[in-house]
């Protein structure tokens, strides 16, 4: 019995392991978005601690220059940060996730990560202990990788 996926050329489990990369870093991306994110959400309250201490210090002037110009602020033109995220994510980070479940879907089988299953292999020394095919006690059928 053929292997599942058996039958996907190589240069079509890599294209396709193209897109799966491209989705991890953009993965990484939106990681580093959400720190954007929670950083300038702590500078935010940050801010606002200083402008209680110096109005109780007596530094009024500074006090309502910094809570009306700083705190609270847009930190791009009508959004602050959770809008930034909330749009990233409808706008390109959801629609390529789609993408890429559909090419795993229609091209690969639905098998993620083909063309590394391959590499993994190609590469391990096979019999030797530390470069099994599956964790101990899984194989095909036991929710092991079809490779």
């Amino acid at each position: 019995m053929a292997e599942r996926g058996e039958n996907i050329p190589d240069s079509t489990a890599e294209a396709v392991g193209k897109v799966g990369e491209a989705l991890e870093y953009v993965e990484r991306a939106r990681g580093h978005l959400y720190s954007f994110h929670q950083l300038i959400g702590h500078a935010d309250l940050l801010l606002g601690e200083a402008v209680d201490a110096l109005r109780e210090d007596g530094h009024s002037e500074m006090a309502d220059a910094l809570a009306t110009e700083m705190v609270g602020r847009n930190v791009i033109n009508g959004r602050w940060t959770f809008q930034v995220v909330e749009e990233f994510d409808s706008t390109y980070w959801q629609p390529l996730r789609e993408h890429a479940d559909r090419a795993r879907a229609e091209l690969t089988d639905g098998i993620a990560h083909l063309h590394e299953a391959r590499m993994k292999e190609d590469r391990r020394t096979h019999g030797h202990p530390d470069h099994t095919k599956e964790p101990e006690g899984r194989g095909p059928g036991s929710g092991g990788h079809p490779l």
